[in-house]
């Protein structure tokens, strides 16, 4: 064999694929089994066949001894081999199957025995303890060899001890019947030890299966690598198996979800709470890339169903790119805004160079003083009603893409708002998203007004954005607060069904609320309330700050 092949050397010690070792290990434990229950089964067969012999000894001596007539032929008649004990004697042991059936004398003296030469001596044991009245069962060596041995006295007529009577049992016999039996046995243990090795490959191909006939080097290399992946990758990975319960969650999952390995273990609904989220997780929502809020993240999640029943979820963060999308929206408002003034302007330049031109300076200077009036007036009646600068300078960008749009963008009279906003910049997403969606329902419409009014009670801020656009039917003002519910088309730079649910996430995280219902123009009004919402004052703002 070449040196240059090296995969194809002859390889000693254990296989390397599962399926191979699982089913040696298996035949090890099956075999070392069936020979360690044959080896307890083995060790005390001989004793019991020693016991069972000696019993039967015992047995056959009882019997013997319970003749009277053999008390008396022995008082009566001489040892000798053609006496009466003799033949009753050899009557017994040809009926029992007995090696030998001593009977003797209290002197110990045989009257009976297989060799008759041994007739009239004296027997080759002690029988002393038999002669004392005493029942004896053992294993020992006479004349006529090993034995297994019963001694009992025999007794006259009148009880009174006149001899014994001694049984043995040939030991070989006892020693076959244990050869005997292990064939048998064996039998019986290769049979079990067949049967464990038939379930010993059924398991070991299932595992096989199960493991895709992976070698354990392979398993651990993917288990290091499956870490390390989860643990490295910019989305989060959520495990659930057929339970609903959580069995993995990588570090990106506990920082998107706000959870901790406390959560592995727990059903999700425990781990997340109710929300969009848990039913995303759950399956209880089906799509692709389904949009989630979490606290303040947006997400977009993935799921997938496991060949276990369990499935597997995976998050992106699209918190950023949605605020970039917002601040992209924005910046598009704003050039719209723009646009529009720029357009205006160059109107307004236009009839001012031809007032000129015809030599009306009256009617040029009234022109000028009109169109920067109208200006500062929008301006001035918007920051008179809103002290927060931030709110204000959107209201009054937003009344300028209004304008452009043919929708006049009012604030009523009994609008007020003191700059003592704890949280300006949620205040403003919440005006904007609910002005954006209020400009583009009215939009079109005849007398196209959106109408923004903005109140306190005491440190409750209370904001109403209505319409007169075609409104929410009753049956969607709650689903319209969803993650990724919209009726519009989904803007260039990701999805839409964000800007209410972040609107209600927003006032919900301030203990507040936020609603849907008809306004008096026929559209929509939005609610929000968000307790709290001002800073303490010296003097809290009452009806003199409206």
């Amino acid at each position: 064999m070449s040196p240059s092949s090296p995969a194809r050397r002859l390889r000693l010690g254990l296989p390397r694929r599962v399926f191979s070792q699982v089913l040696l290990m298996q035949l090890a434990i099956a075999a070392g089994v069936a020979v360690l229950a044959t080896g307890l089964f083995l060790a005390p067969l001989s004793d019991q066949l020693d016991d069972q012999a000696m019993r039967r000894a015992l047995a056959i001596a009882q019997t013997t001894a319970a003749q009277p007539h053999i008390a008396d032929d022995l008082r009566s008649s001489k040892p000798t081999a053609d006496g009466p004990v003799q033949a009753e004697a050899d009557r017994i042991r040809r009926a029992s199957g007995a090696e030998y059936v001593v009977i003797m004398n209290k002197d110990g003296v045989r009257w009976s025995h297989t060799d008759h030469e041994e007739i009239g001596r004296v027997v080759s044991t002690d029988p002393s303890d038999a002669l004392a009245g005493g029942e004896i069962m053992e294993i020992d060596d006479g004349t006529l060899g090993r034995s297994a041995r019963g001694k009992v006295p025999l007794r006259d007529i009148d009880g009174d001890i006149v001899g014994a009577v001694s049984v043995g049992i040939e030991y070989d016999s006892v020693r076959d019947r244990l050869i005997h039996a292990i064939p048998g046995l064996f039998a019986y243990a290769g049979g079990a030890l067949a049967v464990g090795a038939l379930a010993a490959y059924l398991i070991s191909r299932r595992v096989q299966r199960q493991t895709r006939d992976l070698a354990f080097s392979d398993i651990s290399a993917l288990l290091a690598e499956r870490e390390a992946m989860l643990h490295s990758i910019r989305e989060g990975v959520v495990a659930l198996d057929r339970a609903g319960r959580v069995r993995l969650l990588n570090d990106e999952a506990q920082r998107l979800l706000g959870l901790g390995t406390e959560a592995i273990g727990q059903p999700l609904d425990t781990a997340l709470g109710p929300g969009r989220t848990t039913d995303v997780l759950a399956g209880r929502v089906t799509g692709t890339d389904l949009l989630t809020v979490r606290g303040q993240r947006v997400l977009i999640a993935n799921r997938m169903p496991t060949d276990d029943g369990g499935a597997v979820a995976t998050l992106r963060d699209r918190t950023e790119l949605e605020q970039l999308g917002r601040e992209l929206d924005s910046t598009r408002g704003l050039i719209d805004a723009l646009r529009a003034q720029d357009h205006e302007h160059a109107n307004r330049m236009h009839t001012l160079l031809g007032l000129l031109e015809l030599e009306m300076y009256e009617e040029a200077a009234e022109f000028v003083g009109e169109v920067a009036g109208a200006h500062r007036v929008t301006a001035e009646q918007i920051t008179e009603k809103i002290g927060d600068p931030l709110l204000a300078a959107l209201l009054v960008g937003k009344a300028t893409v209004a304008a452009e749009r043919g929708v006049v963008l009012a604030v009523p009279r009994d609008t007020a708002l003191p700059d003592r906003l704890i949280d300006p910049g949620g205040l403003v997403t919440i005006v904007g998203n609910l002005v954006d969606n209020a400009l583009d329902a009215a939009a079109g419409t005849l007398h196209a007004r959106v109408e923004v009014d903005v109140r306190t009670e005491g440190r409750t801020v209370v904001l109403q954005v209505s319409d007169t656009g075609p409104g929410v039917p009753s049956e969607q003002r709650e689903t319209i607060f969803t993650e990724g519910w919209s009726t519009k088309e989904p803007p260039a730079h990701g999805k839409r069904g964000i800007g209410l649910a972040l609107v209600r996430r927003l006032a919900e995280r301030q203990g507040g609320s936020a609603r849907a219902d008809a306004s008096p123009e026929g559209g929509a009004e939005f609610t929000v309330v968000l307790p709290e919402a001002l800073a303490q004052a010296d003097l809290a703002p009452t009806e003199e700050s409206r």
